[in-house]
């Protein structure tokens, strides 16, 4: 699967919110000062043409949905980058993660919670 861009993915966010959006919709839904139709229209034809979604004729628009989960996309986003910045470790990703965003130790708990529940199920 390829990636998305910064601003397809902030787009592609906007329909997982949706489930399915008309073009004019989408365009709303960007704050001021909102894009251009077309840098829009631009994007929507990339992502169709990366799979990530496609569309189904409504009149005359186009009302377009996504392909992809938004949980598996970032699964595999999250997976890349322990690959490719942490030599494929997990601890050592998770390492990082705990030390260096500004994590409250209730945040931590409930990670350490997850975790512990996670090595349970398997």
């Amino acid at each position: 699967m390829s990636q998305l861009s910064k601003s397809e993915e902030e787009l592609m966010d906007m329909l997982w919110k949706r489930k399915k959006a008309l073009m004019k919709d989408l365009v709303e839904s960007y704050p001021e000062p909102k894009p251009a139709t077309t840098t829009v229209a631009t994007l929507l034809k990339r992502m169709t043409d990366k799979g990530f979604i496609s569309y189904s004729n409504v009149g005359r628009s186009r009302e377009y949905y996504p392909l992809v989960k938004k949980r598996d996309y970032f699964s595999k986003k999250v997976n890349g980058l322990i690959k490719n910045f942490f030599n494929g470790s997990a601890s050592q990703f998770a390492s990082f993660f705990a030390q260096e965003t500004d994590l409250s130790k209730s945040e931590l708990e409930e990670l350490k919670k997850l975790i512990d529940q996670e090595i349970k199920r398997k």
